[in-house]
């Protein structure tokens, strides 16, 4: 199936490991340019390099407000054109409601959440008919993660703005998408499995809740952004597709 990604221009933050780069390697292996972010300049531009010449690497961090027109005006001179962002940042630290500071729900509120608005209000700027932004959440979306107090209070706020931003930028054609990870097989969960002191067990035990009896991999994830964020899923708008294996209880 052609998704029509071919020289479409794409940014992808928070793309030097995990689930941003496995979506940025989808992207580019159908056709389309991408910028790539992470906080560190190095991998930054390692990952744009491993990705091959439609890719560019750029040091930006979600939560200071001057990333976003950074990153379209980078996506524009280098590319030519930006036909969308898919908004992922790595996850706030975890915790239990009793137990996370003050500082740490700043911290995750500006990257995380503010970082994200910010980022998806200048693209909607810039965007014209067929654009997309994306944004990379949680299963927390729906139903609270325990461990996870600070993701589980932030993302259901972000994908309700998504859901509004959906209906606003609707009538100029651009479309608004949210992709729901749950256990898929990152650094990320795997540091989550070993505060359980046994990853191994937490691991078996996640796996035993999960219909398909495993965990995703990062390239099952960035298929499935590839898709939404092109213009073969040019009717798909507003919605929070779960990419988790069937982990959620809900229909």
């Amino acid at each position: 199936m052609d998704l029509g990604l071919k020289d479409r221009v794409y940014v992808v933050t928070g793309a030097t490991r995990g689930l941003g780069y496995a979506s940025a390697r989808e992207l580019t292996a159908d056709g389309a340019k991408v910028v790539v972010t992470g906080r560190d300049a190095a991998r930054a531009a390692e990952a744009a390099a491993s990705l091959g010449p439609n890719a560019v690497g750029v040091a930006a961090d979600n939560a200071d407000p001057a990333a976003a027109a950074t990153l379209i005006a980078t996506a524009k001179e280098r590319f030519g054109r930006f036909d969308g962002v898919l908004i992922s940042v790595g996850g706030p630290a975890p915790g239990a409601a009793a137990d996370n500071t003050d500082e740490q729900w700043a911290t995750a509120f500006e990257s995380v959440f503010l970082g994200a608005v910010r980022l998806a209000r200048a693209a909607a700027g810039e965007l014209g008919e067929g654009g997309v932004i994306g944004f990379v959440l949680s299963g927390s979306v729906h139903e609270p993660i325990p461990g996870l107090t600070i993701s589980n209070g932030l993302r259901p706020g972000l994908a309700g703005f998504a859901k509004s931003l959906s209906v606003d930028l609707g009538p100029r054609g651009i479309r608004v998408v949210g992709l729901l990870p749950a256990r898929i097989d990152t650094d990320r969960v795997r540091e989550l499995d070993a505060l359980s002191g046994d990853a191994g067990a937490a691991r078996t035990a996640n796996e035993s809740r999960i219909p398909l009896r495993r965990y995703g991999t990062p390239e099952e994830f960035g298929r499935t952004a590839a898709f939404v964020l092109s213009p073969a899923a040019s009717y798909l708008t507003g919605l929070m597709l779960p990419v988790d294996g069937g982990s959620r209880h809900g229909f």
